[in-house]
C-alpha cells in the first residue's frame, strides 16, 4: 500500500492506494503520523479512491487519524471510498463518528 499526501491552505489530503490490511496498517500509520506532525493541518481528508481492499485494520487507521486530528483541534473525514472499503466502513458503523463522503 502507498500513502501519498498533498497539502494546501491548511488541508492535508492523504491518498491511500493499494490494499490496506493488518500487514500494511502499522507502516501506513507511522508514515501518516510523520506527515501529520510535519504539516499540523487543520483538516485532513482520507482519500480512498485508490484503495482497492480494506479490512478492519483500515477502520483502526481511520479512527487513529480522526483521534490525532481531534487532539490538535482539527478534523478528519473520508472521501471517495470504493465499493469494498465502503462496505467495511458501513459494517463498522464509524460513519456515525466520522464523516464519509462518497
Amino acid at each position: 500500500m502507498k500513502v501519498l499526501s498533498s497539502y494546501q491552505d491548511g488541508k492535508l489530503t492523504l491518498h491511500l492506494k493499494g490494499e490496506l490490511d493488518h500487514h500494511e496498517a502499522s507502516a501506513a500509520l507511522r508514515k501518516i503520523g510523520r506527515v501529520l506532525d510535519d504539516y499540523l493541518p487543520q483538516d485532513c481528508v482520507i482519500d480512498m479512491e485508490g484503495l482497492t481492499f480494506m479490512d478492519s485494520s483500515g477502520i483502526a487507521l481511520i479512527l487513529k487519524i480522526s483521534r490525532l486530528m481531534t487532539e490538535t483541534g482539527g478534523r478528519a473525514w473520508v472521501e471517495n471510498a470504493r465499493r469494498q472499503p465502503l462496505r467495511v466502513i458501513d459494517a463498522s458503523g464509524i460513519d456515525r463518528m466520522i464523516k464519509v463522503v462518497v
